[in-house]
């Protein structure tokens, strides 16, 4: 079994206090007498709290001192309390703030002002108000291979290293923090290649989604057909990796006082700006690309992240805040990801802010679903894409027909319009774009690309696409 044991990257952390897969540092060899006396000073620790997701949920609006909700509205559009679907009904707030104005009111006129100045002010409000902050020490990660495969699937030869990262809890032994990844390159490769990181759904998980519509006569939609992204990545000469962010942080706010948010927090709750799973997620992946910057089969300087939905959310958290990361393909994220919070269309910071979602984000997040509204928020999904530039980064939506308007296709579209001027400040393209293309047609002159395909909630169709835009950037 091999094992990989890094430093921690002092750029990788944010502040102490309270996740999405894999942080790396140096594997302590525990002999049989620290091991006694880390279970003495483990039984005289307090126990991490027990509490359900409505639980936690009712204590932070408590910290806020928020007695309801605007209730939430939901997808069906036959349902009488449905989101919004008229577009003539969506610019509820027109007041969105501009990137590249700073707090006191003057212009951003250099990058030099940019990187110093007003990315700084968007990164704390995003850390402050929606997705909370990252522990500014957090516990070193050792990385074991566990299994090495060879496979040939799709008449491609590969092999598959399956990973582990055992998250350092000496701070806390009761809580423990494994990440789950895997890492399939071409077996012929005689290089470094670029890499796909894909935040995976846990097996486990896909099988009781696949029990409970089985339960009511449905099936999973069918796919194009042609080769997996998988198969497609890999006859490029890339690597594509797996993470499996749940196994680190669950998505749940009853798992709030567990995994690496509940270890960085002793298994207590989480103050008002302590960050929620998107960030942990996040935190994940950027723990991974610190262990293939370590290993010589991975070109790290050409690592990418991919998501979908949910994981559409945490895998543009990721680019933003990461720099490392070279190119993103967002798939169907929504509200929290690139739609614009102030688009009053689909989904809405009210349904983030229940109980079956709060957890993404910070507590103080809850506050703009109460007292507040999305048009109080700091900043929106626009500056989020802004602190991706200048790297490349691809939106993918499904058909609204297909996949529905809950997602709000052109919100996302316009935060990448909105996000255009900081690109074009940094030398590099935006979308080349202001009117919405037709499905099918794909925008990918510029450093940020869109794509519509006329499929439902998935981006396997636009997977080509993104592999052509991805190839100008990835040689």
């Amino acid at each position: 079994m091999e094992k990989v044991v890094v430093p921690i990257r002092k750029s990788s952390c944010c502040k102490s206090a309270a996740v999405a897969a894999i942080l790396i540092s140096e594997l302590i060899c525990v002999q049989p007498a620290i091991a006694q006396s880390t279970a003495v000073s483990a039984a005289r620790l307090r126990p991490p709290i027990d509490i359900t997701a409505e639980q936690d949920h009712q204590r932070t609006m408590k910290l806020l001192h928020i007695s309801a909700l605007r209730p939430a509205p939901v997808a069906d559009a036959k349902a009488p309390n449905h989101a919004n679907y008229d577009e003539s009904k969506a610019d509820a707030y027109s007041n969105y703030p501009d990137p590249l104005v700073l707090n006191n009111g003057r212009k951003v006129t250099s990058a030099k002002i940019w990187w110093t100045q007003r990315r700084p002010q968007i990164v704390e409000a995003f850390d402050r108000e929606i997705y909370g902050r990252v522990p500014r020490h957090t516990p070193s990660v050792a990385w074991d291979v566990t299994a090495i495969k060879h496979d040939t699937g799709g008449g491609i030869p590969a092999v598959t290293r399956e990973l582990i990262g055992r998250v350092n809890n000496s701070s806390y032994p009761l809580v423990t923090v494994n990440i789950r990844a895997s890492l399939t390159i071409p077996a012929r490769a005689t290089q470094p290649v670029p890499v796909i990181i894909d935040f995976g759904v846990d097996p486990a998980i896909m099988q009781r989604i696949l029990a409970m519509l089985a339960k009511r006569g449905e099936k999973l939609p069918p796919m194009p057909a042609g080769p997996s992204w998988q198969q497609q990545v890999l006859s490029r000469g890339w690597g594509y990796a797996i993470l499996i962010p749940t196994s680190y942080q669950d998505d749940t706010g009853a798992g709030l006082t567990k995994g690496i948010i509940g270890l960085c927090n002793k298994g207590q709750p989480r103050s008002l700006d302590d960050w929620g799973a998107l960030r942990a997620w996040a935190w994940g992946a950027s723990r991974l690309l610190d262990y293939f910057e370590t290993i010589p089969q991975v070109d790290a300087r050409h690592v990418g992240i991919e998501g979908l939905s949910r994981y559409g959310k945490a895998a543009l958290v990721t680019m933003a805040f990461d720099q490392r990361f070279a190119i993103g393909l967002i798939g169907s994220s929504g509200a929290g990801g690139a739609k614009l919070f102030r688009r009053n269309f689909g989904e809405s910071v009210e349904d983030l802010a229940a109980a079956n979602e709060y957890h993404w984000f910070c507590g103080n997040f809850l506050k703009y679903a109460g007292p507040l509204n999305p048009g109080d928020l700091p900043v929106d999904a626009h500056e989020l894409i802004a602190l991706v530039a200048p790297r490349p980064l691809f939106i993918s939506e499904g058909s609204p027909t297909v996949e529905g308007g809950w997602l709000d296709d052109r919100g996302q579209f316009l935060a990448e319009v909105f996000a255009g001027p900081v690109y074009r400040l940094l030398g590099r393209r935006d979308l080349g774009a202001t009117e919405m293309p037709p499905i099918g047609t794909a925008l990918m002159s510029g450093d940020l690309a869109f794509r519509q395909h006329q499929y439902g909630h998935t981006d396997f169709p636009n997977w080509p696409w993104f592999l052509k835009f991805a190839s100008l950037y990835v040689k």
